[in-house]
């Protein structure tokens, strides 16, 4: 991975902006972040060594263009063909471009850029529901060959799927803020982008918790040397197929707590087995009824992305469907939720036997 910044300082534009870690960093070094200026490294790329080589190889990684400012400031108009030059030159490179202006995107372009650079990846932010409402659009009209979303600092929880089954978004960040002004970030924020991303099969990585961050409601400071840390060692991050999810530790729910937990629910304290689910259950017997919640659970709920997931049961026609949404066990969203089996991962014999076991303890209290 390498950073350049061919200027940098930036102006504030939207939520995220408010503690940007370059003003921060900038103030605490008497320097004013908000006057925008070219720096030393605006050739970086094609800066050579006395061989005549480029010192910056594909082995060095992806190119992350203006960490310190936005790649599309009206500011930086004048120095940005130069820069788009240097693309076109290192086109051995791959370079990713996170901007705030994907609004500038087409005013800002190269004369030949066509249908995109395949050297070129654009990363739209968006920090909460308003901002990903306005660029995501954008980001997907527009003649990209390679797009990326982040969400950092993620500001409230976000809803993105509709955006992601496009096909066209190859990879979604998430993570906290960091800084002494920090705004929280709660992790149920972070998962359910993660699902977001996993019933569209887009990689998806959880990159900080950020300085204050919310887990089961409860609140922790961390430490900025330990907020990308802690992200990793969740195991949130996500590719799909390559059995993350697997190692993601967790704890399954104690029965007897799980039940009263859905008997305070409102939603899930409706659900009762009517007089014909009993006639059923009655003719075929509780050795039939477990076998069906069996091959439900391995057929609809099993996979790593099971198809059409959060809709694959039913909510009438059978009482193993009944119970699955009185127990929170119709989709891999409420498993994770309710009984803290990580989604995006394959379900092993243990955890179906579980989920089995739980819908048919609802069923013979239902029967009575």
């Amino acid at each position: 991975m390498t950073i350049w910044n061919p200027w940098h300082g930036c102006k504030k534009l939207s939520p995220g902006c408010a503690n940007c870690y370059v003003y921060r960093r900038d103030e605490s070094i008497g320097k004013d972040a908000s006057i925008v200026t070219k720096t030393n490294d605006y050739n970086l790329p094609i800066k050579k060594t006395r061989q005549k080589e480029y010192k910056i190889t594909p082995d060095d990684g992806t190119v992350y263009a203006c960490m310190t400012s936005d790649f599309f400031l009206e500011e930086a108009d004048e120095w940005r063909e130069g820069v788009w030059d240097i693309i076109r030159e290192r086109s051995d490179l791959d370079f990713v471009i996170i901007t705030k202006r994907i609004h500038r995107f087409e005013e800002c372009i190269p004369f030949d850029w066509g249908d995109g650079w395949g050297n070129v990846t654009i990363c739209s932010t968006c920090e909460n529901q308003d901002r990903a409402d306005y660029r995501l659009p954008i980001l997907l009209d527009l003649p990209i060959k390679h797009r990326a979303v982040i969400s950092e600092p993620m500001l409230e929880d976000i809803d993105i799927e509709k955006y992601l089954k496009s096909g066209l978004i190859e990879h979604v960040t998430c993570g906290g803020e960091s800084g002494p002004n920090a705004r929280p970030c709660d992790f149920k924020w972070i998962k359910e982008v993660r699902r977001q991303c996993i019933r569209a099969g887009v990689p998806f990585t959880f990159k900080q918790t950020g300085a204050v961050f919310i887990m089961d409601g409860k609140i922790y400071h961390i430490d900025r040397k330990l907020q990308m840390a802690q992200a990793k060692k969740s195991g949130y991050s996500y590719i799909p197929g390559m059995g993350m999810a697997d190692k993601i530790p967790y704890e399954l729910p104690l029965r007897k707590t799980l039940f009263e937990g859905l008997a305070r629910s409102d939603f899930r304290s409706r659900f009762y087995l009517s007089a014909d689910d009993r006639k059923y259950i009655a003719d075929k017997g509780m050795d039939t009824i477990r076998s069906h919640a069996a091959d439900f659970v391995t057929k609809r709920l099993s996979s790593e992305n099971p198809e059409n997931d959060g809709k694959q049961t039913p909510m009438r026609g059978h009482p193993v469907f009944i119970a699955q949404h009185a127990t929170a066990c119709c989709c891999r969203g409420c498993l994770e939720k309710w009984h803290h089996i990580p989604a995006g991962k394959v379900l092993n014999e243990e955890e179906q036997k579980y989920i089995v076991d739980v819908l048919m303890d609802w069923i013979e209290k239902e029967v009575g």
